[in-house]
């Protein structure tokens, strides 16, 4: 029992990790069979709201990016994921993890980010499979 406990507090703590508020909405782009539903979960607890879909048309507080090497240009989607966000929110592209399938590489990440107009900020593991990335604007505001 006691290890459970150990594991439950990990997968809380890569989500804590994200940044995100109560009562935030959070969009998701790039889910997929293979996302990690915990981690989904811990950010659904975290606001207290359940994350939309692409398909959502309001301003949101924050957006997750499932990416996977082979799902598109990635330039564009992360162009496509600030459209509707809020200034100064957040925003996290999952990638499955290097030697896993659809490891996309910390620089095409980094390139991407640059040619969209953002930066990386940090990179950690959020989950067995994934790792996140944080993006920001260059300069101030968007």
């Amino acid at each position: 029992m006691k290890g459970m406990q150990n594991q439950v507090s990990a997968d809380t703590q890569g989500a804590d990790r994200l940044g995100f508020k109560a009562d935030q909405v959070v969009q998701e782009f790039g889910w997929g069979d293979d996302v990690d539903d915990d981690v989904r979960t811990e950010i659904e607890k975290i606001t207290g709201n359940e994350l939309e879909d692409e398909d959502y048309g309001d301003v949101t507080d924050g957006v997750i990016l499932w990416w996977r090497d082979g799902d598109g240009d990635l330039t564009d989607a992360m162009v496509d994921v600030t459209t509707l966000l809020d200034d100064g929110g957040l925003i996290w592209i999952f990638t499955p993890k290097a030697g896993r399938d659809g490891h996309t590489t910390p620089g095409e990440i980094q390139e991407a980010a640059n040619t969209a107009g953002l930066q990386t900020t940090n990179t950690f593991a959020v989950a067995d499979e994934w790792s996140a990335t944080r993006l920001a604007f260059r300069g101030r505001g968007h």
